[in-house]
Order: structure tokens, then C-alpha cells, then sequence
């Protein structure tokens, strides 16, 4: 239910599957990580008390991002830092997944809808450095 595609003990990216459920609160990140990504079920009746968040200041090095799948089929293609294709996983409708370090491309296997949600502002593809001679689409999985 939730998956770590690691590169020695670089944690490159975090999967938890449509069909994870612990109750309580549950967060998969490390302190270290900028993002944090967390799980929570609670039952009805429960509350959470009004709060605002201080200001905090933090630095950050490296964008990390969340994709939520809500429709389709999307895969996941994973680097290593070095730009090196180590595996791909197949995310679907209800899946999440936490792209930390390492490099990533993706191809959509069904029309899809994903909402995407990383440290902003986005300022354009300039944020981004492409692996020269790997193509979009190039990986297939057999």
C-alpha cells in the first residue's frame, strides 16, 4: 500500500496506493523533507481544533511535488541523480505520490486528471534541466 523507490538510501519518490487506510495520522516523509505528506482518517464526530499556522522560515534546495491521480492511468519514470533510468511505477485513479529527489518523466497510459501540488511560485520550464538524449516516452516496461 505504500511503495519507496529508493537509489541506494535516497528516498526518490513515495507511492501510497488508492486502497491505503490506518487510522489516526500517519505521515510517510521524513523530517528532513521539505514536503510533507501525511494520511489521516478519523471518525465522525472528531474534531480538530481552529489554529492558523506561525511563520515559519524554511529553505529550500530541491522541489519536491505531490501528484494525486483522480482519473486514468499514468506511468512514473524514475532517475537516478547521476540521470541514470532506474524503474518505473504505473500510478491510478486514487493513487498519490511524493517525487523527492532523483529525476522523473512520465507517460499517460489513459486520459488523465491529476492534480499536482509543490513549493511555488512555478517560474516556468527554466526550473526544470532536461536529460539530454532520453526522450519522452522512451522507457517501456515489458
Amino acid at each position: 500500500m505504500v511503495e519507496e523507490i529508493k537509489d541506494n538510501d535516497q528516498i526518490l519518490g513515495l507511492i501510497i496506493r488508492a486502497n491505503f487506510d490506518r487510522k489516526g495520522v500517519h505521515f510517510f516523509t521524513p523530517d528532513r523533507f521539505s514536503q510533507q505528506l501525511a494520511y489521516m482518517h478519523h471518525p465522525a464526530g472528531k474534531t480538530i481544533a481552529a489554529h492558523c499556522h506561525s511563520a515559519q522560515p524554511r529553505n529550500v534546495e530541491f522541489t519536491q511535488e505531490v501528484l494525486i491521480i483522480r482519473k486514468g492511468a499514468l506511468r512514473v519514470d524514475f532517475y537516478r541523480t547521476d540521470k541514470s533510468y532506474l524503474e518505473s511505477r504505473i500510478l491510478r485513479r486514487g493513487d498519490v505520490i511524493l517525487l523527492a529527489h532523483g529525476g522523473h518523466g512520465f507517460e499517460v497510459l489513459e486520459e488523465i486528471e491529476m492534480i499536482e501540488v509543490k513549493q511555488g511560485p512555478y517560474r516556468g520550464e527554466g526550473e526544470k534541466t532536461p536529460f539530454p538524449g532520453i526522450a519522452p516516452g522512451q522507457i517501456k516496461i515489458i
